[in-house]
């Protein structure tokens, strides 16, 4: 049996049984793998189920407020694919009359949409022989013909590309992509792949040599910056909040925040943070002092990125023009660092 004959196999008596399995719907292929873009099944099978349900059609979706899809996405981090598949709900809506395209091509023009998706959808929904290549594909691929081709270079995509194209059963392309995918997923995994159930172990490359550990191979190491960041809860005697929305080309854009200080490092008294040159050009009005709600900083991590955040309250004796109710609070869209923030302070705030 060859190497494509055997992948088959294997899928069609392990694959597990999704929603987006059972359908070659464009909308719903389209949404499972946007939402399960560096998002483990399990964390995104609820959230495909809740967009599901909220916006059957893409026309529903396009019509959303942004902040109601990204109130809907809150949790699910990454949230430039919440932001591209609104756009790319409207972009489907007002140039194709809310069907997608069936070309590669014009499938690859749809914002937030690469070689990967275009490939997913195309190869399920229409039958088109292009492989996907991601993470799993990648891994399977690598350690199993032995390629140490760094994935991180620019000239990786292409050769794995061309060899999972090469492997690719065309009269089933979209079951041979799901085949990888899944295999990538459940038995070749990043971390301790179930060597001993694969149907490659014999040839696998990476196995026979122990060097399982060692591919993928990456050539760079990913510099991990740290963030200080003070949040600033202010309330005034009606219990009304001050919240503001980030506009900058940065994480979280576009989701809500309290008003904030970032610093170059932690900062342990409201004394210092009303010292910090941060802090005097933006809330020098507010000279009080604040409290520090947490005694420690929450470490929060991103991919690339680690923030030390720490919680500030003051409650005012004025009224905040621009303030809102707590229970609003709970209907905007905001980092799930901060809506655990919400959470928590209700519960301790009489």
């Amino acid at each position: 049996m060859d190497w494509t004959k055997q992948l088959l196999h294997w899928y069609s008596n392990n694959k597990r049984d999704f929603p987006w399995r059972n359908t070659r719907h464009p909308y719903s292929i389209w949404m499972s793998e946007i939402i399960l873009q560096q998002t483990r099944t399990a964390q995104g099978l609820p959230y495909y189920e809740r967009f599901m349900n909220a916006y059957p059609t893409v026309e529903k979706l396009a019509a959303a407020p942004l902040d109601e899809v990204l109130k809907l996405w809150q949790g699910l981090g990454y949230y430039s694919r919440a932001r591209n598949l609104h756009a790319t709900a409207q972009q489907v809506v007002d140039q194709y009359d809310g069907v997608f395209p069936s070309h590669f091509k014009a499938l690859k023009e749809l914002k937030g949409v690469g070689d990967y998706t275009a490939s997913a959808i195309g190869s399920i929904c229409f039958d088109l022989p292009e492989a996907v290549v991601d993470g799993n594909v990648y891994r399977l691929l690598s350690r199993c013909f032995g390629i140490f081709t760094p994935i991180d270079h620019s000239n990786a995509f292409k050769e794995f590309k061309t060899l999972a194209n090469r492997l690719m059963d065309t009269q089933q392309p979209g079951t041979f992509n799901q085949a990888l995918m899944e295999f990538g997923a459940v038995l070749c995994t990043p971390k301790n792949p179930d060597c001993g159930r694969c149907p490659f172990q014999r040839q696998c490359v990476a196995f026979n040599q122990q060097k399982i550990d060692q591919l993928p191979f990456k050539a760079k190491t990913t510099k991990v910056r740290k963030r200080y960041f003070n949040y600033l809860v202010v309330s005034d005697s009606n219990s009304h909040y001050l919240l503001q929305q980030r506009t900058a080309k940065d994480i979280w854009e576009q989701l809500f925040e309290f008003p904030l200080v970032e610093t170059t490092q932690t900062i342990k008294s409201s004394s210092a943070l009303q010292k910090t040159t941060a802090y005097q050009e933006t809330f020098s009005e507010w000279n009080y002092p604040w409290k520090r709600w947490n005694p420690s900083p929450i470490l929060h991590k991103l991919s690339h990125q680690q923030l030390y955040i720490t919680f500030w309250t003051i409650q005012l004796n004025t009224s905040l023009e621009e303030g809102m109710p707590w229970e609003q609070l709970t209907t905007k869209a905001v980092p799930v660092v901060i809506q655990n923030f919400i959470e928590n302070f209700f519960l301790r705030t009489p």
